[in-house]
């Protein structure tokens, strides 16, 4: 699966109950981190600080919360002796990647521990389907996304009234604008700090009857540059330049080193 090569695995298990909670990827690039919980846990067998999300059917944990549980189980960067600790451990920074290897994941609150692996859980690899590959914005409040599993959706995020700080997206279009596709494909982003989870926008989402093959074929076969725009036309640049200046002709997005047009419209305008 995509990422995998850019991923660490981790699997976790309580020792004294003998059970095995779910896997902890981290994302070297991003440096961040998400757990997916054991579908098997309930709010009685799941970690405290996830059992708000199991009793609500949640099991892919949000990558604050994940972060949250890793910070919880390391040596913490503000420790008044952190730079001999450092030392001891030949590290030249502060990661908590290499305190949670090193420490396994054990902590004095509790009986987990964390084993590496190779391997992605086959329920791991079945919910990535559902992560986003590719997100459009659209108008306010409208969505774009592109799944794994080849769906395409548009979603009105206005559906998606349980999210955290996301009026504060709907209502200012700057915020709006920034929103991508977060680590994983597991949400998109907004500001890098408002997150809205790739399940919820499945969930809340209708279905567009494309595939990504679709949307490249158009990309490649209707989207044109200024050069390709004057060869259509069998005009110059500067006679492109008139007709944009005119209004005659609307770049879909403008550069520096050329615009990019909609080949219809360039059609258009060669009539």
């Amino acid at each position: 699966m995509k990422g995998i090569e850019s991923m660490k695995i981790y699997n976790i298990y309580d020792e004294e109950i003998n059970l095995y909670i779910g896997t902890l990827l981290y994302y070297e690039k991003e440096n961040s981190y998400i757990i997916e919980l054991s579908q098997e846990l309930d709010e009685w067998s799941a970690p405290l600080l996830f059992t708000g999300l199991v009793k609500k059917g949640i099991y892919t944990v949000p990558r604050e919360i994940s972060f949250l549980w890793v910070k919880e189980r390391v040596i913490p960067s503000g420790r008044q002796n952190i730079q001999s600790i450092l030392k001891t451990h030949r590290l030249k920074e502060y990661d908590e990647l290499k305190f949670i290897e090193l420490s396994r994941g054990r902590c004095s609150q509790d009986s987990m521990y964390i084993e590496k692996t190779d391997v992605l859980p086959e329920f791991v690899k079945k919910r990535m389907e559902r992560n986003i590959t590719e997100c459009v914005i659209c108008e306010c409040p409208f969505v774009l996304c592109f799944f794994h599993d080849e769906t395409i959706k548009k979603v009105d995020l206005t559906k998606c009234v349980d999210v955290d700080q996301l009026d504060r997206v709907l209502n200012n279009n700057m915020l709006f604008e920034t929103g991508k596709v977060a680590t994983g494909g597991y949400s998109i982003t907004f500001n890098e700090n408002i997150d809205v989870p790739a399940w919820k926008l499945y969930e809340c989402g209708d279905m567009i009857p494309l595939r990504m093959q679709d949307f490249k074929a158009f990309v490649e076969k209707n989207i044109l540059d200024t050069t390709q725009s004057c060869e259509l036309m069998e005009c110059s640049r500067q006679n492109i330049a008139y007709m944009v200046r005119q209004k005659h002709l609307v770049p879909i997005k403008e550069e520096v080193r050329g615009n990019l047009y909609l080949k219809g419209e360039v059609l258009k305008n060669s009539w």
